[in-house]
């Protein structure tokens, strides 16, 4: 198998656990869809869509929403979401690096902690930016390196086997210099903002159990150094604990991120 395929096939299994959070993302997709001006009417892409936060909060403004996303498992509650919200969603099983839609088909392209998983951001932003029409909004929400969860991006992958090269480390789309880099002359009037997630828990280790559930990354640490090596993933789960520490207070560990706008040139 193709390496990035072999890469892919990894994530779509860890991130099939990802539904419980939504609730701390919800926010979230308030915020992006608010930055990025969606109006009614506008056909919105949702890229890596996960369960459908984004694209449920689009669609009750009255855009056309499509979203897509690799896990087919989030995008079966993506569904139930429309269905309570009483929205339509036109839903997609898809590849972030493939997208299955023709050039300029979009108004507003967006993705909320999605595409930045995509092994290859060259041929990802290639491709939101392709159906993106001219004068169209592209925006996002990233996790910065230097911060909680860029940070625990990082440990986490120090605990893996390296990815196949070419891979990049996803909390590089939090840097506002490389997302300049990556959009390129493609795009005009960068915008960035900053805003906060604040997540419920009783102590770090609390943080850090959700996480082992639900976090595609953690889920397949655990996996692989449960059996193999458990005296490895104490260490991992002290070191994450400790994290956790730096930012937790009052019962809410603070996850910063980044948003970014630009419009199509």
């Amino acid at each position: 198998m193709d390496p990035f395929e072999s890469f892919k096939v990894a994530q779509k299994q860890g991130w099939a656990h990802f539904a419980p959070y939504e609730a701390h993302t919800t926010p979230c997709a308030a915020m992006l869809v608010k930055r990025a001006g969606v109006r009614s009417g506008e056909r919105v892409l949702d890229v890596a869509c996960g369960t459908g936060v984004v694209s449920v909060t689009a669609a009750r403004l009255g855009a056309r929403v499509t979203g897509l996303d690799l896990t087919p498992e989030l995008l079966e509650r993506a569904r139930e979401n429309t269905s309570i919200a009483g929205v339509e969603v036109d839903w997609h099983e898809g590849d972030a690096e493939k997208l299955p839609f023709g050039d300029a088909a979009f108004d507003v392209v967006l993705s909320e902690f999605g595409h930045i998983f995509a092994p290859r951001p060259e041929v990802t932003i290639a491709e939101m930016l392709r159906v993106l029409k001219p004068g169209g909004t592209i925006a996002f929400s990233t996790w910065p390196p230097e911060l909680f969860v860029g940070r625990m991006f990082a440990m986490t992958a120090s605990y893996l086997p390296p990815p196949p090269p070419g891979v990049a480390p996803p909390p590089q789309w939090g840097d506002p210099g490389i997302v300049r880099q990556r959009l390129g002359s493609a795009v005009k009037d960068i915008h960035f903002d900053r805003a906060t997630m604040l997540i419920p828990a009783l102590s770090p280790s609390h943080h850090r159990v959700g996480a082992e559930k639900s976090a595609g990354a953690v889920v397949r640490l655990v996996a692989a150094l449960a059996g193999s090596d458990p005296a490895k993933l104490e260490r991992f789960r002290r070191e994450y604990d400790a994290l956790v520490g730096e930012y937790f207070e009052n019962n809410l560990v603070r996850q910063d991120y980044l948003i970014t706008r630009a419009t199509k040139m």
